[in-house]
C-alpha cells in the first residue's frame, strides 16, 4: 500500500459542504469554459500542467492546483480549488500523488479527469521505506506514480490527453491531436537522448533523496537506492544511515543527489560518511516560479547531472 504523506489527508467537512454547494450553484456549469471562451483544464502539479498547456495551446486555459516551488506532496485543497475541479472541462492529474486530488476528482469529476497513470504501464511501488516499517498509512496505490520521469511514458500521456481533449472539445480537436503528437516526437528525442547519454557509464546505481526515479532507472538500466522511500520529509535512522554508507560504499557511487524542494541535510550527512559529493537531482515536480526552463530543459539538465556522477563516456 503506497502513501506520500504520512496518514491520508482528510479534508474538513467544512470544506466539502462549501465545496458542494459551489457544485450545486453551478450544477449546469459542469465543464465550463474558462476565461475567452477557451477550455478549462485543471491540472494538479507541474509536469500534468506542462503537459496540458503544449497539448492544449491556445485554445485553453490551464490552472495549477500546487503553487510554484511547492512540494506537491502536501498540498491541501481549498474549496474554491475544490470548486475549479467541478467546473473544469477535464482535470490532469497522477493518482496516488497527492490524496487531496484524488478525493477532489472522485468527488467533483467523474467522466471528466485524466488520471495519467490509467495511460500507461506502471512499475510496482517502491518498497522497504522506514515510513512503511513504521505503520504509516499511504494513498490506495499499488504502484510507484513517479511516471512523468519517463519521457517514454510522458509521450503515451500526451497521446491520451490530446484525445481526451478532443472529445471534450470537438470544435478544436484537429489542434490538441496535432499538438499531442508533435509533443510525443520531441519527448521521444528526449528520450533518445537518455538512451544514449546513459548508454556507456562507469557507474549504474544512483543514491537519490527520496524513491523518486524508479521509473527513470527502469527505463535507462540504472539501480535506484533512495534514502527516504516515497515520502521525501521521512528521516532514516542511524541504522538505516549506517546500511546506505555500505551501500553507497559498495556501489562505488561517486555522489548522493538531493533535491530542489526538500532538504538536503540527510542527503549531505549522508554523502559525508560515505566520502563522496552531492549534485542536484531535479524529480520535476514543480518549478520555482522565476526559475526558468521547463521540463525538457530540467529533464535534458538531469541527464547531463547523471553523466558526470556515473562517469559516462
Amino acid at each position: 500500500m503506497l502513501t506520500l504523506r504520512g496518514t491520508p489527508r482528510l479534508l474538513p467537512a467544512a470544506a466539502f459542504a462549501v465545496a458542494g454547494l459551489t457544485a450545486l450553484s453551478a450544477c449546469g456549469d459542469a465543464g465550463a469554459d474558462g476565461a475567452g471562451g477557451k477550455t478549462k483544464v485543471v491540472a494538479s502539479f507541474y509536469p500534468m500542467a506542462w503537459l496540458s498547456q503544449e497539448v492544449g495551446g491556445a485554445d485553453v486555459t490551464v490552472q495549477t492546483l500546487t503553487k510554484p516551488g511547492a512540494e506537491p506532496h502536501d498540498l491541501e485543497l481549498t474549496p474554491r480549488q475544490i470548486g475549479d475541479v467541478g467546473k473544469a472541462r477535464l482535470t490532469v492529474y497522477v493518482k496516488g500523488v497527492q490524496p487531496a486530488v484524488d478525493q477532489a476528482v472522485a468527488k467533483e469529476a467523474k467522466g471528466r479527469a485524466l488520471d495519467a497513470a490509467t495511460t500507461v504501464k506502471t512499475l510496482p511501488a517502491p518498497h522497504g521505506g522506514e515510513e512503511e516499517e513504521e505503520g504509516h498509512e499511504h494513498a490506495e496505490v499499488s504502484y510507484d506514480p513517479h511516471l512523468w520521469l519517463d519521457p517514454s511514458r510522458m509521450a503515451a500521456v500526451a497521446k491520451a490527453l490530446g484525445d481526451r481533449l478532443a472529445a471534450a472539445d470537438p470544435a478544436h480537436a484537429a489542434g490538441y491531436r496535432t499538438r499531442a503528437a508533435a509533443l510525443a516526437g520531441r519527448l521521444a528525442e528526449l528520450d533518445k537522448a537518455f538512451q544514449d547519454g546513459l548508454k556507456t557509464c562507469k557507474h549504474k546505481t544512483i543514491v537519490t533523496a527520496h524513491a523518486a526515479f524508479g521509473y527513470l532507472a527502469d527505463r535507462y538500466g540504472l539501480t535506484q537506492v533512495p534514502i527516504a522511500g516515497v515520502d521525501a520529509a521521512s528521516e532514516p535512522s542511524p541504522k538505516r544511515l549506517g546500511e546506505l554508507t555500505r551501500q553507497v560504499r559498495a556501489a562505488g557511487a561517486t555522489t548522493v543527489f538531493t533535491e530542489t524542494l526538500v532538504s538536503p541535510k540527510v542527503a549531505e550527512s549522508l554523502a559525508r560518511e560515505a566520502g563522496v559529493k552531492t549534485a542536484v537531482l531535479d524529480p520535476v515536480e514543480g518549478i520555482k516560479k522565476g526559475a526558468g526552463g521547463d521540463y525538457q530543459t530540467v529533464m535534458r539538465a538531469d541527464l547531463g547531472t547523471l553523466r558526470s556522477a556515473l562517469e559516462c563516456s
